[in-house]
């Protein structure tokens, strides 16, 4: 009976599902952009403003780590296009603290990269 359940839990569908590695990047700036998102609204306490930079400015700061790294795969010109969004991420980071368009910009460039990961095109 005890070996019965045991197989079972064993050969039970995983809850965690298994991400590629797009899908994570995708997940990552789906849960730092719904925060961001959050902390445009006009009631939105400083504390949640700032948590929500403190987690973007992290996940850029990550990124940038890893579009540096000379193992990374990613063509040249889009390491380098990336990176530059990092940079000016990480500066308008600083910049939303005080400034709510500055904290909607960044809402739009983790959108766009989000488009990227998934595949889409960009919306005109």
């Amino acid at each position: 009976m005890i070996s019965t359940s045991l197989a079972q839990s064993a050969y039970a569908a995983s809850s965690a599902p298994v991400r590629s590695d797009r899908g994570t990047e995708y997940a990552a700036f789906q849960s730092v952009t719904t925060k961001l998102n959050q902390a445009t609204q006009p009631d939105a306490p400083m504390a949640e403003r700032a948590a929500a930079l403190h987690e973007n400015r992290k996940l850029w700061t990550i990124l940038a780590s890893d579009l540096a790294d000379d193992g990374n795969a990613l063509p040249q010109t889009l390491r380098a296009q990336l990176f530059y969004l990092a940079e000016f991420s990480l500066l308008q980071s600083r910049k939303a603290l005080d400034d709510a368009e500055a904290l909607k910009a960044l809402v739009d460039i983790n959108t766009s990269v989000m488009r990227g990961l998934a595949g889409q095109e960009a919306a005109t």
